[in-house]
Parts: C-alpha cells; structure tokens; sequence
C-alpha cells in the first residue's frame, strides 16, 4: 500500500464511502474523518484510518491533516432545508471550506479536491456547462451555498498555492448508503409509492460509484483551478423515473404521477410552508423550488469530464435501475446489520 496518506473528508456518507473504497482498492492508503464516532457502520472491516473531525471546527481538523498530500473534500451540509437555513445550511457550508483550505494550507497539503455540485451552474443556459459561471438564483440556501463555496474553494486554492480541483456531481444515487441521502431518498419514496403528484422538475441521476471515480481521476488528471461536472447528459422526468420502476417491479402497481399546474404548486407549497413554521418540519414542497426547477431540463455538458478525467458514466436509466434494486433488496438488509 502507498505510503502517502490520501485524506477523505466524511467517510460515512453516500459520495465518501464510496471513495474510500475505491482508494483503498487501488492501494492507497487513506484516512478519513467522521464527526460522530458512533456512526461508523459504514466504515466497518475497512483497512483505513478514521478520525473524528468537523470540517466547521479548524481545530479537529488538524490531527487528520497531519501528514496528508491529498485532500479530497467531500464533507458538506447536503440539506435542502433547516429551522435556520441561513445558519445552519449556508453558514456551514462557507466555514467548513474555509477550514479545510486553512488547515490543508497549515499541515503543507499539496492536493485538494474539492466536491462541489451542479447547483453551482448557471441553469438558464442548458445544457449547464462549467464556463457558463454560476447560478444567479438566490433563493435558496443550500444552492446559494454551493455556488459561494465553490468560487471560495477556488479563490483559497490559488491563494495558499494548493493545486485545486473541483467536481460538480448531479443527482447521486446507488448503493453503499448507510442513511439515505437526499437523493437516494427520493428514489426510496418512488418505490414506496410516495410520488402523489408529478411537480415537473426533472432529475440527472448519476450512479454515485462513477461520481466517485470521477473525483479520483480528478485528482490525477485534473488541472489546477478547473471545474468538472460528474452528471449523465441528459435529465430523467419525475413520470418517467416512476414508469421505470414500475416495469421493473410490476407488483408494486405504482401509479404514475399527475402533472398539476405551476400556479397549484405554488399554493400547496405556500400551504406546506406555513405547517412548516408551526411544526418545525421541513416541507414536501417549497415556493422557491417550484420557481427554480419547474420545467427545468437538467442537462449538462460532460465533455470535458470525458476527454480530461476518463469520465464514462453508465446511463441514467442504469443507475436509477440499479438504484431501486439496491434500495428493495439490499438497504433495509444492511441497515439491520
């Protein structure tokens, strides 16, 4: 195994985990950090080094920086809402960069990748490409956070001298999920039959195992101060998503969802808003994702992802099909494990 220490930020996530196996298959050797020790049901059986860390507290991040010449920094808040978004989402977001490109310029890291996302595109011009620059709806603060940590991660790099990379993965779903991230979440709600109404926005599903290669190869291959996109080239609609699993499971009878107007959704949202401040629970459905995604073609360019990086994706469909086989047959298995 090679004696440099690759360090991968959130090992027990859906993207993290599946890099830390990937790297360790290709005999690197790799530390990763976790923030509660209790949750490392993921990790178990793996020849890594796992720390406890939190990416918004510089001072945990030292110990797992020593000794480091790669970073890949997957550890984010993937949260599409919170009490406090504003605190909780974006404040997080920009300190837990901030921290990273800190500490990696104090522990001598040579190499930084950075997991951004597609959020960080400028939707109006489709298909989203890296050169088309950044989302300019501000409505949202997860969105508004990943296109701010982006540019952040970017300016730090060049700033500390530290080669930067960054990658933009879509819509990741698949297996080696110990909790269910947002994503895979929603496919897990499509199995269950839990898609009462098809609200027009479109999914890229792309299997997280090529996201995570993808981010490997970009820290061999990628030029400094680049973005990648790590997505499928063409979106998946919400109606076809659930005919994909109904052919596949035919017993489940699932029910393909209805469109209902833009205006409707606008109302229902407002509706799940407001029992949102009352109960403190986060709503189905918000006003500013209807505006921002309603009719909305994810697209994206990935040429440059392929010709760089080796980037070679299997096919929306693929993924989303193998997504529901793992997520029927195998999570709630491994989840009782």
């Amino acid at each position: 195994m090679s004696k440099e220490i690759s360090l991968v930020t959130g090992g027990n996530g859906h993207l993290g985990n599946n890099l830390v196996r990937l790297l360790l298959s290709k005999n690197i050797s790799v530390r990763t950090t976790v923030r509660n020790r209790n949750y490392q049901a993921s990790l178990r059986d793996l020849n890594c080094e796992v720390v406890q860390a939190d990416i918004t507290n510089a001072l945990s991040l030292k110990k797992a920086f020593k000794g480091v010449t790669s970073v890949y920094a997957v550890a984010a808040n993937f949260s599409m809402w919170a009490k406090n978004s504003k605190t909780e989402i974006y404040d997080n977001n920009m300190q837990g960069t901030q921290n990273v490109f800190d500490i990696a310029k104090e522990c001598g890291v040579k190499n930084v990748v950075y997991v951004s996302s597609v959020a960080a595109l400028d939707f109006a011009i489709l298909p989203a490409h890296v050169d088309n620059g950044y989302n300019k709806d501000r409505r949202n603060w997860y969105y508004n956070s990943k296109n701010d940590s982006d540019k952040l991660a970017l300016e730090l790099g060049k700033k500390y001298g530290i080669k930067t990379v960054l990658v933009l993965p879509s819509a990741m779903i698949g297996s080696e999920a110990y909790k269910l991230s947002y994503t895979n979440n929603l496919v897990y709600q499509i199995l269950n039959g839990n898609i009462p109404v098809d609200t027009n926005v479109t999914l890229n599903w792309i299997d997280v195992k090529d996201v995570a290669f993808g981010t490997y190869r970009a820290m061999k291959n990628g030029r400094n101060g680049e973005r990648y996109i790590l997505s499928n080239e063409k979106h998946t609609t919400l109606q076809e998503s659930v005919k994909i699993a109904s052919e596949l499971y035919p017993e489940l009878k699932l029910k393909t969802p209805k469109k209902i107007p833009k205006c409707s959704l606008y109302a229902v949202a407002g509706l799940m808003e407001f029992w949102s401040e009352l109960t403190g629970k986060e709503p189905q459905l918000q006003r500013h994702y209807v505006a921002m995604f309603y009719g909305l073609k994810q697209d994206y360019d990935i040429t440059k992802s392929k010709q760089e990086l080796g980037f070679n994706p299997k096919p929306s469909k693929k993924a989303l099909i193998d997504a529901l086989k793992y997520l029927k047959n195998d999570w709630v298995a491994q989840k009782m494990d």
